[in-house]
């Protein structure tokens, strides 16, 4: 059996492994556009030095030699034919496969505003490439402006401030972080980025910019007029699924690319997996993607892929850590309860008497129990009230795959 991912991300390198795991002897190809696997969650430690290429990869330096896979690095597909099993790439260059993973991820989206999709000195940040291309520009960049406040553009101030850079983040909320953090939560470090030096337009959005003769942005112009002086600028806007060269493939594409339980698309022996499939976007959930799909891809569609866990978030910017899982922002008829001390901030949101929402500011060591309670909707109905002081010993079998914790 001859399997081919595409992708070497989370879910990709999941898959690989899995497989290799399930099957010694079959066939694995892996094809991707990035030269070596990365933590896009650990690109701003690049952008600060603190951390070269190799210190990015979260796999052996010797994966792919050690688990006989064949990876053909920096390449692109062009074309998939699902009638013939061939995937495209390279000019022409025909890979055929038995069983195909998709795992190519996600794209920055850059807004159609000015000429920020057509400047030289525009960037997104999602791969090992953008951050090389970033960290080139900046050597010559002292003004920066960076479009989005969320986890990606604050990864990219927080690197970038280490270099001693004048940055201003644009964000059209009225807060930093506005998809992980409430108010109180995102002011917190919105107070630590300006003391650092950064500074936030907020409640803003980009609606043009000045080009000069070289084609390159020297401002960008916002919705209420003013200019923004920059010798580069990063976009940090959100994500489109990565599916450019499938267009043509059969597949169904609806804000990624559609998969049914078992994580096969409508083209039989055809998978995906991560951020290309449009399902939650976070780390762990692209691996157990991965996982899954390598495991029917083996052994037939016999493992359903189950996520019924909201997105979790940690942030850790100047020595502050927050944990944000399951809903940010409570619906009506939904209960808040708030406890908030000098070094700690916590916050849970009630739907009837199970916990559907959990945000914590300060000390995070006994998250796990809160990520326990939402993702196995337990009722709470006599332990409400002394719900930020729960540990495992309160509760008698919270089932989590498969297994039960006992009191």
């Amino acid at each position: 059996m001859k399997h081919v991912i595409i992708g070497i991300g989370a879910a990709g390198m999941t898959a690989a492994r899995t497989i290799r795991e399930l099957a010694p002897n079959d066939e694995i190809v892996m094809l991707s556009v990035d030269e070596k696997p990365h933590s896009r969650c650990m690109l701003h430690k690049y952008l600060s030095h603190e951390r070269d290429e190799d210190g990015l990869n979260f796999v052996p330096a010797d994966f792919f030699e050690k688990n006989h896979i064949w990876h053909i690095p920096g390449c692109r597909v062009e074309k998939l034919d699902t009638d013939r099993k061939k995937v495209i790439y390279g000019g022409g260059i025909a890979c055929d496969y038995d069983r195909l993973l998709i795992a190519t991820g996600a794209e920055s989206f850059i807004p159609p505003v000015g000429a920020l999709r057509t400047a030289l000195n525009v960037f997104g940040l999602r791969h090992l490439s953008d951050a090389k291309a970033i960290d080139e520009r900046a050597k010559d960049a002292k003004k920066i402006v960076i479009i989005g406040s969320g986890l990606v553009g604050l990864d990219a101030a927080y690197g970038l401030l280490e270099q001693k850079k004048e940055i201003v983040i644009v964000e059209m909320a009225e807060r930093i972080l506005p998809i992980q953090l409430d108010e109180k939560g995102a002011a917190e470090y919105q107070k630590r980025f300006e003391a650092a030096g950064c500074a936030f337009r907020l409640g803003r959005r980009g609606a043009d910019t000045i080009l000069n003769e070289s084609g390159e942005v020297t401002h960008v112009v916002l919705d209420d007029g003013e200019k923004l002086p920059c010798d580069m600028v990063i976009v940090a806007a959100g994500v489109r699924s990565a599916t450019a060269g499938f267009e043509d493939s059969g597949l169904i594409i609806d804000r990624g690319i559609q998969v049914d339980g078992y994580l096969e698309t409508n083209k039989k022996g055809v998978y995906a997996a991560g951020d290309v499939t449009g399902l939650s976007g976070i780390w762990p959930n692209a691996q157990k993607q991965g996982k899954i799909a390598a495991k029917n891809m083996v052994l037939g569609n016999q493992f359903m892929y189950v996520d019924r866990f909201a997105a979790k978030n940690t942030i850790n910017f100047f020595g502050l850590v927050s944990l944000c899982v399951g809903k940010l922002n409570p619906e009506e008829g939904d209960e808040v309860v708030l406890r908030e001390s000098k070094d700690q901030y916590e916050r849970a949101i009630f739907s009837g008497d199970k916990l559907v929402g959990f945000l914590q500011q300060g000390d995070i060591s006994h998250d796990g129990i809160y990520q326990y309670l939402i993702k196995n909707e337990i009722d709470l109905k006599d332990k409400k009230d002394r719900i930020f002081s729960l540990s495992f010993g309160d509760f008698y079998g919270i089932k989590e795959d498969g297994e039960y914790i006992w009191n």
